[in-house]
């Protein structure tokens, strides 16, 4: 269920030698999720974490690990980020020819099912899977590479998943999520559009003063 505003800090974008004090950073900051960039550098041209490392944030955090799974062949990988601690994994739908099994698998782990779809992807491609999942993730950047700019039109495609979601009812229960290239400048109108999550990369990270900037992005959800 929806319950207002949160932020999504993508671990991607922080020091690596200190994920301890980035984690703590969020508790401090009031993140309520910690979001986890997987590449594989086939699905996409970069590589970055696999379970291991989200088995050490689990230990080290009690927030909502939000697993972000840029794969090919994401089945391969749903249950070794489960039993690393994953709360929710979410897989593209241009990764799989069998979403609607992808989705029974991480339903069987227990954990949240999120559903994501490049820039370039039409909305239409995956209305057939929205009241199977619980979150939709709208990419506003190409997906493989941290920092980039927010793309025209991503807002506007996550008004018309928005209104898709109302005609079906689903709009208590199914949450949109944003990545990419969102800062403080833009937030507000992303969140407007009907973003109940947004990940934050670089705009926290890169920051001199990152729980600043978490507690500027609740300021803004709240104006």
């Amino acid at each position: 269920m929806t319950s207002g505003f949160k932020l999504a800090p993508s671990i991607l974008s922080a020091d690596f030698s200190a994920l301890g004090t980035a984690l703590q950073l969020c508790d401090d900051g009031g993140a309520h999720y910690i979001h986890v960039d997987v590449m594989d550098n086939q699905f996409v041209p970069n590589l970055t974490i696999g379970p291991p490392v989200v088995r050490s944030l689990r230990s080290l955090t009690k927030k909502h690990v939000d697993v972000h799974m840029m794969v090919i062949e994401p089945e391969k990988l749903v249950e070794p980020f489960a039993k690393a601690g994953a709360d929710g994994i979410t897989f593209h739908i241009e990764a799989t020819d069998d979403p609607k099994a992808v989705i029974d698998l991480i339903r069987s782990t227990g954990k949240d099912v999120g559903i994501s779809l490049k820039p370039k992807t039409p909305v239409s491609d995956i209305v057939p899977f929205m009241d199977q999942v619980d979150l939709v993730l709208v990419m506003s950047v190409e997906p493989g590479f941290g920092g980039q700019g927010y793309i025209d039109g991503s807002t506007e495609r996550v008004a018309e998943i928005k209104q898709l979601l109302i005609e079906k009812c689903l709009q208590d229960r199914v949450q949109i999520e944003v990545d990419g290239g969102i800062k403080l400048h833009n937030a507000k109108v992303v969140i407007d559009a009907g973003a109940d999550i947004l990940v934050a990369g670089s705009e926290v990270f890169k920051a001199d003063d990152p729980v600043g900037v978490m507690r500027s992005f609740y300021d803004l959800a709240r104006s």
